[in-house]
């Protein structure tokens, strides 16, 4: 493997592990559609809100880095995907300017739409925001709309490399991928594992009785409907076409079962995936089985980051496509053709051994937010909360 072709995989294996945290981190979405369900007063709400509120801005934070490093290692994604389908990525930051204006503005005294309308924005966010995120993540398996032609940069009127193309001659600019049902069957399973996450959160920072027992209790019922969207998709990539790149020509081809020929061909990816499952089960199964335990979402959130770590690697990594062009199948994207240039590579490579150091604070800024755990009496100092 030469030079440039081990960056592009050190890159897209970055790339992979910020989709994972940002995975893991959408519990704060899952707990604010779970506002209604598990707060029955208005002192429990206040403790869920504050509960997630003190985290949102590490998942926001990490969507736009997210996208940053896309954009810089990638570019060729982030024009296509961004410039194209840019109906579902404006939805999904619109989902997250209502997240943060709501956590700004409802505690606050005499704004204009009342506390329960930015609930209700906190609400919308907690259920588009993962099952639109999940929905474009499916592109990557099940392809987009788009055609790449490179010759288009000598058209001094139009030097736009990539364009989306119409559905059903409708131009939809991304939309579309809703209507593939595998798409939104990984959106509705992103949904249910963002609650299944906030409750194991709600178990271990907020120290209240009845919450913690509606928690367990509710585990139950998003688990079950988790693994029904979840296992469906999985056996569903499993055993579908996936969109191969041979090596010597470079060709995009589809190849059966492509997916879970990756994971055989790549085994510590297939470990990674087994690990990560077994994780979240036990984060689960041990938090339901046991009313004194209280530490599921550290297992069920590692699990997390490590199965979406290695679905994002099976899409990239092998010589596969991981954006599909259902247009123009030699349009697709490879992390070979679509990455930046072997200079711009190298840079950000040494930039990227800072990542400990930053990974160090945000830890650091974690455990001092959750160094006591939210209570009642908290809870009544309205001057510290949301």
């Amino acid at each position: 493997m030469d030079t440039i072709s081990l960056l592009q995989h050190y890159w897209w294996f970055l790339v992979s592990l910020l989709g994972a945290l940002l995975v893991f981190l959408l519990f704060v979405q899952g707990g604010q559609s779970l506002l209604f369900t598990i707060g029955k007063t208005e002192l429990q709400q206040k403790a869920l809100l504050n509960s997630t509120g003190r985290k949102w801005e590490f998942t926001f934070t990490t969507l736009v880095t997210f996208g940053g490093t896309f954009f810089a290692s990638f570019p060729l994604f982030y024009s296509t995907s961004f410039g194209g389908a840019y109906w579902v990525w404006m939805l999904i930051l619109l989902c997250f300017v209502l997240q943060a204006v709501s956590y700004e503005y409802q505690a606050k005294k005499g704004n204009l739409l009342g506390r329960k309308t930015y609930q209700v924005f906190l609400i919308l966010n907690g259920i588009l925001g993962p099952v639109l995120i999940g929905t474009a993540v499916g592109t990557f398996f099940n392809g987009a709309n788009f055609v790449v032609n490179k010759a288009n940069l000598t058209d001094v009127g139009m030097p736009v490399i990539s364009s989306w193309a119409p559905y059903f001659g409708i131009q939809l600019h991304g939309l579309e991928a809703a209507l593939n049902p595998w798409n939104l069957l990984l959106g509705l399973a992103l949904f249910f594992l963002a609650r299944i996450l906030a409750l194991l959160y709600f178990i271990n920072n907020i120290n209240e009785n009845e919450i913690r027992t509606r928690s367990r209790k509710r585990l139950i019922i998003e688990t079950a409907l988790f693994l029904v969207f979840f296992l469906t998709f999985l056996v569903h990539l499993l055993l579908q076409d996936g969109f191969a790149v041979d090596p010597s020509t470079k060709e995009v081809f589809l190849q059966p079962c492509k997916y879970f020929m990756n994971l055989f061909e790549m085994p510590i990816v297939l470990a990674v995936l087994l690990a990560g499952v077994a994780g979240v089960l036990f984060g689960i199964v041990r938090t339901v089985i046991s009313s004194a335990w209280t530490k599921g979402i550290w297992f069920a959130g590692t699990g997390t980051v490590l199965t979406v770590l290695a679905l994002l690697l099976c899409a990239g990594w092998n010589d596969t496509a991981y954006y599909p062009s259902l247009a123009d199948l030699q349009s697709s994207l490879t992390i070979e053709n679509s990455s930046s240039s072997l200079f711009t590579l190298k840079a950000m490579s040494i930039v990227s051994l800072l990542i400990p150091f930053v990974l160090a604070y945000i830890i650091y800024a974690w455990r001092a937010l959750d160094l006591r755990k939210i209570d009642a009496g908290e809870m009544e100092d309205s001057e510290q909360t949301y």
